[in-house]
């Protein structure tokens, strides 16, 4: 996002971390409700408690000062500085109007005197007491303890009632252009979520509360959790140690059957007696690891694939280090067109089916443009685009952070050629940062409460490094000035791109509530192909959208066999169907060529006299 000081990123989370730090070492006395007073442990065990904290600050501080820059896990700015941007925000609403002030002041006095008049004299006596009627409801203050006491439960009605206020405010400024209102847009909202007494240690009651109980003890837990968070410059979301690579998750049998610089090539051990004839190569994003489509065996789409009697071939990309700091784009396009033209050699076969998740659906049709251009095409009998953008004029809340300003600002992180996944991480989280961030300050920091062992936000906090220079380029070329939508105007490997060429077979998948990649900008892959598309809106977002095994049986997806010009004309026909659209694709895939062969010789990877590297998933994936 763009304001006139510095960018909101991982620094937000970090200097909020130190704002926490200080109220964690200070004013602690503070910390035990006034009710609960005659409760409470002697002045010796708070005492003792703090002298815990501080000697725990107080190691760490002497660890990072013995820690070289390259140790460093990531910058840690002032909190002056955190407060610089969210001065750069701020200045730009109309606080200083009087009109605006002025209702403010009223506004605020009316929920004051409408929030105490529901106590009476004091706090409510009992949990069985009727609840308060207060006049805004949030999931983040559902906790009765934010309605025990007026106090609280004035703090957390003017906070909404502010953050009303203040977006709305942000929301009717004039004169900006759309990209620099919807930057200030995000950045105001950033900032509020930022600001809620849920995230701070003394404004949050049910922290309060939770140290009573555990004599201080949840305080200890929340910053040691807040201190290993600080050391690996990550905010953690899942329990450490709980996945190991190969043993609980990406566990599909396969080999690693060819390895690049670059990515390595697994191809999956058939289950069935029976195979396609024509394979499937799956592209996933290289911001992520693989095994999004390989979680568990519930989850794992390449697992049903498998099961579907598909020959399947993932891509896992080599998490960027400085050997890959000459990486462009062109390298990516060529990686695909190797990939295809090896499963094609190693099988032979004349083409092979394509998957393209997010960015790497994004390269797949540069990859497909350009052998179309080169008369090609054919080594592709079909494309299958999760999520993916091409046309980047609507794309979504990502837009907020690319201008010159973000642009410049990856050069001076990454000065060995790559950028390090966690500000990547931290960029994504913010997105939601609620439900990604806050969500988790409150709960692991301030509660100290331990964390859950869950698979996808396992996959979500292993990030990957990104070769520096294709990153400023896919941003400033696609995003900004969204090139790939131009014929011509951008090549890959010596040949101009034009989308409009691409006569391949598509399949062509949206999330309904995706954030990262809009369905408004995802239904515009298809204003560009020249051959059949078929589109399929999927329930939930860029994830869940995607991983929807059939079993589960959650969401929905919608079809609709018309020719509908735009999303709304899609959505106004199409036809709502239960649970995964995973069984849809498998038959739209098995239509266009239904050939089967037996599942021998190198269809079983590792066989005898098949030259394998090494079990899947492989190193890269591993890679850090």
């Amino acid at each position: 996002m763009a304001t006139d000081a510095e960018p909101v990123s991982a620094d937000l989370i970090s200097d909020v971390m130190k704002i926490q730090t200080q109220a964690f070492t200070s004013l602690f006395g503070q910390m035990v409700p006034v009710e609960r007073a005659a409760e409470a442990e002697p002045t010796v065990q708070w005492a003792e408690i703090v002298g815990r904290l501080q000697s725990m600050w107080a190691d760490f501080q002497v660890e990072q000062l013995t820690r070289t820059s390259a140790e460093a896990p990531s910058h840690f700015a002032d909190p002056v500085r955190w407060a610089a941007t969210a001065e750069g925000v701020f200045r730009q609403l109309p606080f200083t109007n009087p009109e605006v002030q002025q209702k403010l002041w009223n506004d605020g006095l009316s929920l004051v005197n409408a929030v105490f008049g529901q106590y009476g004299l004091g706090p409510r006596a009992d949990d069985a007491a009727p609840q308060p009627e207060l006049p805004r409801s949030d999931r983040r203050f559902a906790d009765p303890e934010w309605r025990r006491q007026p106090f609280f439960a004035m703090l957390h009605q003017l906070y909404l009632m502010m953050s009303e206020q203040v977006t709305g405010l942000a929301e009717a400024v004039e004169g900006l252009e759309p990209a620099r209102k919807a930057q200030l847009l995000f950045a105001t909202r950033a900032m509020v979520d930022a600001l809620s007494p849920a995230n701070f240690p003394l404004t949050n009651p049910v922290a309060l509360a939770r140290a009573t109980e555990t004599r201080g003890e949840s305080l200890v837990r929340g910053f040691e959790n807040m201190l290993d968070d600080m050391r690996k410059g990550q905010l953690t979301h899942t329990r450490p140690g709980a996945f190991v690579l190969g043993e609980n998750i990406a566990v599909t049998p396969g080999k690693v059957v060819f390895e690049t610089p670059l990515y390595q090539l697994i191809q999956y051990t058939p289950t069935t007696d029976k195979v396609l004839a024509t394979p499937l190569v799956i592209f996933p994003p290289w911001i992520n690891r693989f095994y999004i489509l390989d979680l568990n065996a519930k989850k794992s789409f390449v697992r049903w694939a498998v099961e579907q009697g598909i020959t399947v071939f993932m891509v896992s990309w080599k998490s960027a280090d400085a050997s890959l700091a000459d990486v462009v784009w062109d390298d990516y396009v060529a990686a695909q067109i190797e990939a295809v033209d090896f499963a094609r050699e190693r099988l032979g076969v004349p083409s092979v089916h394509t998957i393209g998740y997010c960015v790497a659906g994004t390269t797949l049709a540069a990859t497909l443009a350009v052998l179309a251009r080169k008369g090609e095409g054919d080594k592709v009998a079909s494309a299958t685009f999760f999520t993916a953008q091409v046309d980047f004029e609507e794309a979504g809340d990502l837009k907020n952070f690319i201008d010159d300003q973000q642009i410049e600002t990856l050069g001076h992180l990454s000065p060995e050629g790559y950028l390090d996944g966690r500000y990547l991480a931290a960029s994504f989280n913010l997105l939601r940062g609620n439900d990604l961030i806050w969500n988790y300050v409150e709960r692991n920091y301030l509660k100290g409460e331990d964390y859950p062992a869950f698979d996808l936000l396992h996959w979500n906090g292993d990030v990957t490094n990104l070769p520096a220079r294709w990153h400023r380029d896919y941003l400033r070329d696609l995003y900004r000035d969204n090139r790939l939508a131009v014929a011509d105007s951008l090549s890959a490997c010596g040949v101009p791109i034009d989308l409009h060429r691409i006569a391949t077979p598509t399949y062509i998948q949206a999330g309904r509530e995706d954030h990262i990649a809009p369905p408004r900008s995802v239904w515009k892959l298809k204003r560009y192909l020249a051959g059949p598309a078929t589109f399929v809106l999927a329930g939930s977002g860029h994830i869940a959208g995607v991983v929807n095994p059939p079993s589960s049986g959650k969401y929905q997806y919608w079809t609709n066999p018309d020719s509908p010009e735009t999303l709304e004309d899609f959505v106004a026909g199409a036809k709502e169907h239960a649970g995964s659209w995973w069984p849809h694709w498998a038959q739209w895939l098995r239509a266009l060529d239904p050939a089967e062969v037996p599942a021998k010789g190198k269809r079983k990877p590792g066989g005898r006299g098949d030259k394998v590297l090494e079990d899947a998933p492989g190193r890269y994936v591993a890679a850090r």
